[in-house]
């Protein structure tokens, strides 16, 4: 690292479009792509076919109306007219099906570029840069607001297309009726601000709800991921307050946007923009001169024309509507791509002055200090994880980079330690031996290719430490960055993986390697030391050069205990055959209590709905071969409230039923007899159709508002009871459950049960009483067309059958592929920093494309089965509309014009009701499967109760803090071995335990059983003469506390942090955080305890992140405490510190003490020394120093 200066404006941020369209360019998963010229020249089509689009419908009614009219008109012409009208409708439904085709691939694309873009910014993200979003956002990010952009590609050319159809329907009513037809133009111009008015009030409701959606998912990520931590301190019922605190403003916004689109579709756009136009039209019309005759050629022909009017400005408000929201979306995507990856404009809490520094090759540096020295920040500096302000960073060759905290992945063993290189079986077992990891694999029950779960979520610390480990040392780099791999590691394995990897004799005895490391007596044998200070380097140095200059250094080591020599001298004895293994037991481990797998035959596996490798223990989505249950459709009315349901049907009934009525009195209006060029009882006709509009468009907002109402009452429910749900579900849940499967309930699924599911409701509720009006109608005029009908409808009802039966196979095994993309999102989120360091990014990126093409091989023939769908139902409705047509043409001199004018115009919109009619039917059936899976974990099993006010003996519970195992045996699934076996202990009041033994031999087990994080197999534990499964889980858990081994830091204020529940004072918040050595560093921080933290802690250090933990536990002032691992990742010094202020803070209390260093029990009563889930031995200490 050299000085100088290199600093260079940010680049601009580039283009969203331009960008998509180049991702996109390099990006096509369906083969092969149309060239440019003929999209262009489907679209033309597309125009083309809009264009002709009131010829198509309007003047083939006009022409057969008029033969309606001639009584003595041949009737080959009106048999011509009718094929003409079935003719020119089906070419319109071919040309616009293969738009819509065009329109879904090229939207798969954009998807898949969108995908490609995040994934590609997420692996150039910083660890500061991170801190600024979350999964949750992410993820909501590729699956909610890429839907959104879809959509627009389809809705999008409506915003132009529309008013060139506006403007034809015009024409033509102009000449249909003259000058009257202007008063439609004066209609249209008041409604469409009005329209857009609405539209900008919805943008704003809808960036008000993604803004809360956002939070929802970052905080609902941050549960997810952190579990473990909420579950031991019992926070649940706190951090679910607050998600669902989140969630009611969320679903406010929604509530209003709902409304004012309802309002949008009632009032000014769709239904009462015909009724205004055609009432106004008429009225116009027939007042304005008493010689205009409204006859059934005038009147449903104008009304066919104001129906495609009315259907151009209904398809606007959609229109509007994609673009409202894919706008922010795009807010959102361009916040996130143009960011700078290794960039972060917040306040950087890490800083490093004026360093130079050489390493020469092939040797061992040790980089020491306290905690927040800087000594990770030099690790992140080398790999170029800081923003550098000046100066510059050379290093000669590959690198691999071991975190403090292990990244692992959700894969077997040996993938973890390949990490995707090619396997070298003999290289593997040396790097597996000398890790110490040999041991762990015998024990595991499919050896190496044992499935981890999720973060390593079965694996002891320890065992994450050295898995960690081994990927570096299998990559065989240049050059080695180890963030304090020795200190989640007990002595014996310490000392064998220094001398077996890093140390003169090691695997990487010839490689360059930077250690940062708290363990002191490993000194000696390295050949550089670095002191760090306030982020510079204060000396430098081998061991004896920095003994003798009696600086920086030399203080260091004085400031560490007087026993420290003792200890260090039993550490180093602790390897050999003659040291005092009573002490320290190193013996076999067994399997890790986690870990397992369930083998099955692959019928079986079959038959119980899982999906297995050779030995994966995740359980995945459930295909059945049934249709979409209908429980799930019940438990959505019933969530919402039956009888609502039933008024709401009511609503839609007697909307409909003024439709007819309004119909039909048009008909009867038109056929009112010509009396001296005038017709009688204008003036009442007027009035009558006015009346019935209005009270229609009522109806129609009524109905529509109340869909959306009880979609909303049952969204809020849902959610409610799916968090509950996962909250109460045991850990085994959460290590059996992929992280991709949790948070694609909590977005994608929970999204269409908000916004999805209520639309196609409304929409199927709506074309449904529409085709029974419509069937009314032609049966009324031509009664022998039900011979037509009823074939007919069985072929629908048959292609329906079909279509939803496949559509729900292929949306189930969509959603199914989905997963895999946001779980290795998640992960590649959590380790971006790792797989920059070993320079695999490419091959995450190539899996992450596999994932998206996976999806898109089953995303694709549901598109195609749409198509297929639209195209035979259209054709089917097109059919109907030839009959009545054709038996019209044969009963002619039996019915009125008006009736005939009435049965057509009516006729003429099944083709449209049919399609989206099973479309909403097809779609509803896909997307209440959402409804499913969010309730399918209402189905796990639970934890105990939170709560027991029964069993419960008051706030003064326990008093004395005694605790007593009875034969206390613990298994963490039924189908493994016991972890913890018939265990007989009695611990006595304010007695200080600690407990030692082997990584994996069931240390933390004995904690996660005190706190009933699992359930015990057998036997009993007893606090002050209470049996603790009889407790209530917050009731035991928030009279015990626990600092655990992994620091886990919440996005919030700092004081949020260290007082979730708010019950401490200021005070006793300072006095924690001066026992914890914190005071001086919170007091620095901006906003001092106000000051905001990262999601997960990622501002702070490793050690500076235990320390608030501890802090925390100081605050909970219970009788006992349990400190897993809690001072590991901090310097010798002040970690005696830390013992000194347990000693006093905790002094009447119990104390149990997990850890690998002895100094933090030199004044402990008892040691525990477990091996293998057994206890050992009890030692008194001073008896044996």
């Amino acid at each position: 690292m050299e000085g100088g200066t290199a600093i260079h404006p940010p680049p601009r941020p580039p283009a969203l479009f331009f960008a998509f369209l180049n991702q996109g360019a390099k990006t096509a998963p369906l083969k092969p792509r149309r060239p440019p010229k003929q999209e262009g020249l489907l679209q033309k089509k597309k125009k083309r076919r809009s264009h002709t689009h009131p010829v198509t419908w309007a003047m083939p009614t006009y022409l057969f109306l008029d033969f309606i009219n001639d009584q003595e008109a041949p009737l080959w012409i009106g048999y011509f007219y009718a094929a003409a009208m079935f003719l020119l409708a089906c070419l319109q439904t071919l040309f616009e099906q293969r738009y819509m085709y065009m329109c879904f691939v090229l939207g798969m694309r954009l998807k898949t570029a969108i995908t490609g873009l995040v994934y590609r910014k997420i692996l150039v993200l910083s660890n500061a840069a991170k801190n600024s979003t979350s999964v949750g956002e992410i993820v909501n990010l590729v699956s909610v607001d890429v839907q959104k952009l879809m959509d627009l590609i389809i809705y999008f050319n409506g915003t132009w297309l529309a008013p060139i159809r506006i403007v034809i329907c015009f024409v033509f009513l102009w000449q249909l009726l003259g000058p009257p037809a202007l008063s439609a133009v004066i209609i249209f111009l008041v409604l469409l601000p009005l329209n857009f008015g609405i539209s900008k009030k919805r943008s704003q409701l809808q960036e008000t709800q993604i803004k809360y959606k956002d939070s929802r998912a970052r905080l609902t990520s941050t549960i997810l991921s952190d579990m473990k931590v909420l579950k031991l301190h019992g926070w649940e019922k706190k951090l679910m307050s607050k998600v669902l605190g989140i969630r009611t403003q969320e679903l406010q916004a929604l509530k209003t946007s709902q409304f004012l689109f309802s309002a949008s579709l009632g009032f000014t756009s769709s239904l009462v923009a015909s009724l205004q136009i055609s009432f106004i039209i008429f009225a116009v019309y027939t007042l304005s001169d008493k010689t205009n005759v409204l006859d059934a050629k005038k009147a449903f022909v104008s009304l066919s024309l104001v129906n495609i009017l009315n259907t151009a400005h209904s398809f606007l408000p959609f229109s509007i509507n994609a673009v409202v929201q894919s706008n922010s979306t795009k807010g959102m995507t361009g916040s996130f791509h143009p960011q700078h990856g290794l960039k972060t404009t917040k306040m950087y809490l890490f800083y490093l002055y004026r360093m130079n520094l050489t390493v020469p090759q092939g040797s061992l540096c040790a980089v020491v200090g306290q905690v927040g020295a800087g000594k990770s920040s030099l690790l992140s500096a080398l790999l170029g994880e800081l923003q550098r302000i000046e100066g510059s960073v050379v290093i000669k060759g590959t690198t691999a980079f071991v975190p403090q905290t292990s990244w692992i992945q959700n894969a077997s063993v040996e993938d973890n330690v390949v990490f995707g290189r090619k396997m070298e079986r003999t290289w593997y077992n040396q790097v597996v031996k000398a890790c110490a990891l040999q041991p762990d694999i015998d024990g595991f029950p499919a050896g190496s290719r044992t499935e981890i779960g999720e973060k390593g979520i079965n694996l002891s610390g320890g065992q994450k430490q050295r898995l960690s480990l081994a990927r570096a040392v299998y990559m065989k780099a240049s050059v080695y960055l180890l963030d304090d791999p020795l200190s989640a590691v007990d002595a014996p394995v310490g000392w064998h993986i220094f001398n077996h990897v890093l140390g003169p004799n090691g695997l990487l005895k010839e490689k360059t390697r930077i250690l940062v490391t708290n363990t002191i007596h490993v000194l000696p044998m390295v050949d550089n030391i670095i002191v760090m200070v306030n982020g510079e380097i204060s000396e430098r140095g081998s061991w004896q050069e920095l003994i003798r200059k009696q600086g920086a250094f030399a203080d260091f080591l004085r400031s560490q205990n007087p026993e420290e020599k003792e200890e260090q001298d039993l550490q180093m004895t602790a390897g050999h055959p003659k040291g005092h293994l009573y002490l320290i037991v190193t013996g076999q481990t067994h399997l890790s209590p986690t870990i397992g797998v369930v083998l099955m035959k692959p019928r079986e596996a079959v038959e119980k709905g899982y999906r297995y490798y050779k030995n994966r223990f995740f359980q995945f989505l459930k295909y059945s071969l049934l249709f979409v249950k209908i429980s799930a459709f019940l438990t959505y009315l019933r969530t919402a409230g039956s009888l609502f349901w039933v008024y709401i049907v009511l609503l839609f009934a007697c909307q409909q039923v003024f439709s007819f009525c309004r119909g039909y009195w048009l008909s009867l209006w038109a056929n009112d007899p010509v009396s001296n060029g005038t017709q009688p009882h204008t003036q009442l006709r007027v009035g009558i159709f006015f009346l019935l509009g209005v009270t229609q468009a009522l109806g129609k907002f009524g109905s529509v508002a109340a869909v959306f109402l009880a979609g909303v009452v049952a969204s809020r429910k849902l959610f409610q009871h799916l968090l509950l749900d996962v909250l109460h579900s045991p850990m085994i849940f959460f290590e059996q459950t992929p992280s991709g499967n949790l948070l694609n309930r909590f977005s994608k699924e929970m999204d269409a049960i908000d916004s999805i599911i209520p639309d196609k409701l409304k929409s199927l509720l709506g074309f449904l009483f529409n085709l029974l009006e419509i069937y009314v109608v032609i049966m009324v005029a031509t009664p022998m067309v039900l011979a037509a009908i009823l074939p007919l409808s069985a072929l629908y009802v048959a292609f329906q059958v079909f279509f939803v039966t496949t559509s729900c196979q292929l949306k189930r095994l969509e959603a199914g592929s989905r997963s895999p993309i946001y779980s290795n999102i998640s992960e590649t989120f959590e380790g971006s920093s790792l797989i920059r360091a070993f320079g695999a990014q490419q091959r995450f990126i190539v899996q992450n494309d596999v994932n998206v093409d996976e999806n898109h091989k089953v995303s694709f023939p549901s598109v195609v089965a749409d198509r297929w769908l639209a195209t035979n139902i259209e054709i089917l409705g097109n059919t109907i509309v030839l009959f009545a047509a054709l038996l019209a043409v044969v009963y002619k001199a039996h019915l009125s014009p008006g009736m005939v004018g009435f049965s057509i115009s009516w006729a003429l919109q099944i083709t449209g009701v049919l399609n989206w009619m099973v479309r909403a039917s097809a779609e509803l059936d896909n997307h209440i499967m959402s409804v499913e899976r969010v309730r399918d974990y209402s189905q796990t099993p639970k934890e105990a109760p939170w709560s027991l006010e029964n069993h419960f003996q008051g706030a003064s519970w326990p008093t004395e803090g005694a605790i007593e195992f009875r034969g206390y045996s613990l298994r963490y699934r039924p189908e493994l071995s016991l972890a913890l076996k018939n265990i007989n202990l009695k611990i006595k009041p304010q007695e200080k335990v600690g407990i030692v033994g082997r990584t994996g031999a069931g240390k933390s087990s004995l904690a996660m059983g005190l706190l009933r994080l699992v359930e015990a197999a057998d036997g009993e534990i007893v606090i002050d003469g209470i049996n603790i499964a009889q407790m209530g889980l917050h009731n035991l858990r928030s009279k015990i506390t626990i600092v655990p081994q992994d620091p886990v830091l919440f996005g919030g204020s700092l004081r949020e942090n260290l007082d979730p529940l708010n019950q401490r004072s200021d005070e006793d918040i300072w006095s924690a955080l001066e026992q914890t050595q914190l005071k001086t560093f919170v007091s620095d921080l901006p906003g001092q305890m106000a000051y905001e933290c990262f999601e997960g802690g990622g501002d702070l250090s490793v050690g500076q992140r235990q320390l608030i933990c501890l802090a925390r536990g100081l605050l909970q002032k219970t009788k006992i405490l349990i400190l897993d691992e809690a001072t590991a990742a901090v310097d010798l010094e002040t970690d005696l510190q830390i013992q000194a202020t347990i000693r006093s803070h905790f002094k009447e209390c119990t104390v149990l003490t997990i850890a690998h260093r002895l100094n933090a029990m030199m004044e402990f009563d008892r040691r525990k020394i477990k091996i293998a889930g057994d206890t050992f031995g009890t030692y008194f200490w001073k008896r044996r120093i």
